[in-house]
């Protein structure tokens, strides 16, 4: 049963040391939440108590490759070895080398320039400095269900209002269209506030597992591009497999002008970055120091990390996605069959619904850890390994199933 005794009272510990609001899962008490994470392998987790969960956030998609992979883990370990820490932004290190070439060649661009970050939120302020910088105008476009991260810039173009507007100096610095949405008003937008960039995600990923309309994408970059804006497709939640392919704006014939990776590229360890061609970050070039930067970037045991996990999803992408779609299909039908949207593709879906808060509760009663999300909280995010095994597709059907229909008993 969650919670365990051991979770209990080490909520009550969290409480008792940690800001309020940064631990999400403690309760208003203070003295409850779900489960406290003690180990997790592929797509297992083990709590504290003893419980043992199949995971379908993967870590909020971090894990890809599933959690504590062995070749990550053992990359890591030899990395650790030789060299834990460097400078930066002063001396590079042969990892960090090896990583910017290997993202380069797998990128869209014909002559592409890495620029390391270390959170997706940092990838996004990288992204918006470099259309300010490039195109000389400080306003942004972006959209109703964009999530693009916390720090103080990324929060200004996240739709969701108590994200954003405690911190916002400048609210109209960003201008705000409908995702997937009809394009008038965006080129109205662009051509009377004159934005110097437009951040969308590909396909909507915290914010609902929202997929826009076949062809929307290309039309925006288009639109974007012909009143002198810079197209920035963060893709930190839906690239490196989870929408069943490497990069999805290439997927739907668009080549950003900038595009934001993170999340599964670590395999565990934070490390994310901007990629774009040569002539757009040549805008960076300084004599003096470095303009954005951070202390752990490019940290020498996340570029090990890093390696490691592009050479397991190699051998997954596309297929394991493909997989994983065709497992899940009995939950899925199951879902629809109870009254769910069901939405998504590849190792992404969402089953919509207002129940989805109480469907994630009885999930959680047969073992199985997955969110609810969305601005109205009525999305249940299905976002599993690309590991996770067939027996373990098996099971989640089989258990979830079940929790559907203890729902619709009540």
């Amino acid at each position: 049963m969650t919670p365990g005794p051991r979770t209990t009272a080490l909520a009550a510990r969290i409480a008792a040391c940690e800001a309020p609001g940064i631990n999400t899962l403690v309760g208003d008490a203070g003295t409850e939440t779900d489960c406290v994470w003690l180990e997790a392998l592929g797509a297992n987790v083990l709590d504290v108590d003893g419980n043992v969960f199949l995971d379908l956030t993967a870590g909020f998609g971090v894990a890809a490759v599933g959690h504590r992979h062995p070749a990550v883990v053992a990359a890591a370990a030899a990395q650790a070895d030789r060299l834990v820490h460097g400078l930066g932004d002063v001396f590079s290190h042969p990892g960090r080398i090896a990583l910017a070439e290997r993202l380069a060649a797998r990128s869209p661009f014909s002559d592409a320039r890495v620029y390391f970050a270390i959170s997706g939120a940092d990838a996004v302020e990288v992204a918006l400095k470099t259309a300010r910088l490039h195109t000389g105008r400080d306003r942004v476009l972006a959209f109703d269900l964009g999530y693009h991260g916390l720090t103080l810039g990324a929060a200004r173009v996240t739709a969701r209002a108590a994200f954003r507007e405690p911190f916002d100096p400048r609210p109209e610095g960003v201008l705000r269209a409908r995702f997937g949405g009809p394009l008038a008003p965006v080129e109205e937008l662009l051509r009377s506030g004159r934005p110097g960039a437009v951040v969308v995600e590909p396909i909507v990923g915290r914010e609902g597992v929202v997929i826009p309309p076949s062809g929307w994408l290309a039309e925006l970059a288009t639109l974007a591009r012909s009143h002198g804006a810079l197209l920035i497709a963060d893709e930190i939640f839906v690239a490196f497999g989870r929408a069943g392919e490497w990069f999805v704006s290439p997927a739907e014939g668009v080549v950003p002008d900038l595009l934001c990776c993170g999340k599964a590229l670590g395999g565990g360890w934070p490390i994310a970055a901007v990629l774009a061609e040569r002539e757009i970050m040549e805008c960076w070039r300084s004599d003096g120091e470095a303009r954005h930067t951070a202390t752990f970037v490019a940290h020498p045991i996340a570029c090990a990390a890093s390696l490691a996990t592009l050479d397991q999803l190699e051998q997954l992408i596309p297929a394991a996605p493909r997989r994983l779609a065709e497992g899940l299909l009995p939950l899925l039908s199951a879902a629809r069959e109870h009254g769910f949207e069901v939405r998504g593709r590849g190792a992404l879906w969402g089953l919509v619904d207002q129940r989805a808060a109480r469907l994630q509760r009885r999930l959680l009663e047969v073992g199985i850890l997955a969110l609810a999300g969305g601005p109205s909280g009525d999305v249940l995010q299905l976002c599993p390994p690309l590991v996770i095994t067939d027996a373990q597709l098996a099971a989640v059907c089989e258990r979830g199933i079940a929790a559907l229909e203890r729902l619709g008993s009540g």
